[in-house]
């Protein structure tokens, strides 16, 4: 029964961004189609599968788009990843009683929240980066997380701000190290309270990583600048690129709403 319960309670979420998908793809098609045809404006779809993947040698071999669409991918996984470490780190910091730790911390979130992410990658990439011998993946990816970790600190500290006294007074009362504390009573709570807002700075990461173009690392953004200069096809890629991004953040958010559901099932059967 409640396995059952579980599967439907998942499947939920799903079907709902799908269908989501499905209604912003022919609101995207029927309003192409009718300026198309105010244009006179004649369209070659046929041609932007090659683009995405083509046939050789009896195997299937990923073109500009899918090759760059992995290297977005692994970007904005990994500057995820740090991200949530910075983020947290921050929000400790900001919580914590050292004068030094707090004044660090907001010192970061002031300096990144109000400088444009441009601005910051010239400056990292072009300034600092070979300084410390940074190389163009190694700077988008510090980049992304500091800014993204700035938003993200507020949200963790937030999080951390909602949990009752009680609790961190009752795992003390048990004899858990700080570690443990954390690890098993107080961060299973903050996620399950902060994992909506989680997943637009997740959105936002992947959003942002196209900018990491100007560093010539050939992400989706960049395949697809690149193929609109050799082809002249400026609507019909930067569309597909468009609807791409689109699947990813859509994906993203239906993980996490399935996500959310199962961890709010895990604390209801506790």
């Amino acid at each position: 029964m409640k396995l059952g319960q579980s599967l439907k309670g998942a499947i939920r979420p799903i079907a709902f961004a799908l269908l989501q998908m499905t209604l912003v793809f022919a609101a995207m098609v029927w309003l192409l189609d009718s300026g198309a045809k105010a244009m006179g404006y004649t369209w070659q779809w046929q041609r932007v599968p090659d683009y995405i993947a083509f046939y050789e040698d009896g195997e299937w071999w990923p073109a500009e788009l899918l090759s760059g669409l992995w290297v977005t991918i692994k970007i904005s996984l990994i500057s995820l990843f740090f991200t949530l470490v910075i983020g947290l780190l921050t929000a400790l910091l900001r919580l914590s009683h050292s004068i030094v730790g707090r004044a660090m911390a907001r010192t970061y979130i002031a300096l990144i929240r109000n400088t444009p992410l441009l601005v910051q990658i010239y400056l990292v990439y072009f300034a600092f980066g070979p300084m410390i011998g940074l190389d163009r993946w190694a700077a988008a990816i510090l980049v992304l997380s500091l800014f993204q970790g700035a938003y993200t600190a507020e949200i963790f500290r937030a999080g951390l701000n909602g949990i009752e006294r009680g609790q961190f007074e009752a795992a003390k009362s048990l004899g858990l190290s700080r570690f443990v504390q954390y690890r098993y009573v107080i961060l299973p709570q903050v996620l399950q309270r902060i994992l909506p807002p989680l997943t637009n700075e997740a959105v936002s990461l992947i959003k942002n990583s196209s900018i990491v173009s100007v560093m010539a690392i050939f992400d989706l953004t960049t395949e697809g600048r690149n193929i609109v200069s050799e082809t002249a096809m400026s609507f019909e890629i930067w569309f597909t690129v468009a609807a791409v991004y689109l699947v990813l953040t859509l994906s993203l958010s239906a993980l996490s709403t399935w996500f959310e559901h199962r961890l709010g099932a895990a604390w209801r059967r506790e």
